[in-house]
Parts: structure tokens; sequence; C-alpha cells
């Protein structure tokens, strides 16, 4: 049993190491919305894995067509996991929970989202337009829990995202609240460079 953890360990080290070379440790991304442009600035550094992930479906064009389908005025906007008419789309991808790395959720962050296993990060993302450091990992004296990992920011464009969580919204398809009543489609997604 304690040589399969050490390999594991080991083994989780090197995909980590792997991980911090092959990903840029700053890159940027420009979401081009129907509400208007978003540039993020990702950390590479304190989150290799899922801005590696991130990035792979940025530029396979995963991420183009989809809509935010969750947004709450106070709390955040969420995408990257459905077609306009609801359809689920996900990457065969589960990303390792990295939010013990240092971020926090604060507002104009950028996270991934999650089902209650701390390691079920696919596609979604949500972007924090408050402060939410109940979702930081919890260090209590149990052991403490997973939070949700915070992989970069919003460096231009709050005023739209600001403007995605004031839309109207309801209930729609198998969502009881919360979906757009007009849908805030991402045109596209791409890698961006400041000239």
């Amino acid at each position: 049993m304690k040589t399969t953890l050490t390999a594991l360990v080991l083994g989780l080290c090197g995909t980590l190491a792997l991980a911090a070379d092959a990903v840029p440790p700053h890159p940027y991304v420009k979401l081009e919305t129907s509400e208007g442009n978003i540039v993020l600035e990702l950390d590479g550094r304190q989150a290799p894995l899922t801005v590696g992930h991130f990035l792979k479906l940025v530029d396979s064009g995963f991420y183009d067509g989809l809509i935010f389908h969750r947004v709450i005025p106070g709390f955040m906007a969420q995408g990257g996991g459905y077609t306009p008419g609801l359809k689920l789309k996900e990457d065969d991808t589960k990303v390792p929970n990295e939010s013990g790395n240092g971020l926090s959720n604060a507002r104009g962050t950028i996270a991934m989202a999650r089902t209650s296993d701390p390691h079920s990060a696919n596609s979604q993302f949500f972007i924090n337009v408050v402060d939410n450091t109940r979702l930081d990992p919890n260090k209590g004296m149990m052991g403490g829990t997973w939070g949700y990992t915070v992989f970069g920011m919003v460096i231009e464009g709050m005023d739209v995202v600001d403007r995605i969580v004031s839309v109207e919204t309801g209930p729609q398809g198998s969502f009881q609240k919360d979906v757009p009543v007009i849908p805030i489609i991402i045109k596209k997604a791409s890698r961006y460079t400041f000239e």
C-alpha cells in the first residue's frame, strides 16, 4: 500500500512538473460574446493543470458558440458547457482540483465549475462578480474542504461581465432559474496578444 501511494504521489508530481513546463506562465484569452469582449489573464504558474486544459479547449474551438447558461447578480456568471438550446457539451477530461494554489475567488477572477466531486471540473467556468471567498478551500481543523480552482482574472471587459449578470433570467429546460432569457453567446474564444 505504501509503495502504491508513493508511486501515485510521484506520478502526480511528475504530471504537475510537466504541466508547469508546458503551460505559459501568463497567457491571455479573449472571449468574444454577444454582450462584448472579455480579456482574461490566466495564471499558468499557480494553476498549470487547469490553465493547460482550458487552453486546449480554447485552441480546439470548444467554447465557440456556447453560452453563459447561469447568471446570478451579486455572485457570478457561469458558462462553457451548454449550447443555446441548453444541450450539454462536455470534454472527456476531468481536471484535478488546484484550489489550494493561493488564488482566491475575488471579484473579477475566473474559476472552474464542478460538481460535489472536487476533481470533476471539465469545461464549465465562472467569473466572480463579487468576492466569493466562501468558494475558497477551507483549511479547518478537521482536514478542510476543497474549494473552486481560480486560474485567472478579467483584465478587460469586467463591465461586460457586469452586464451579463444583470440580464433578465428565468427557468428554461431543466434549469429552474438563472438562465438568461436572451442567450448570451460566446461567439469565439481565442488566445490573445497585446499589440
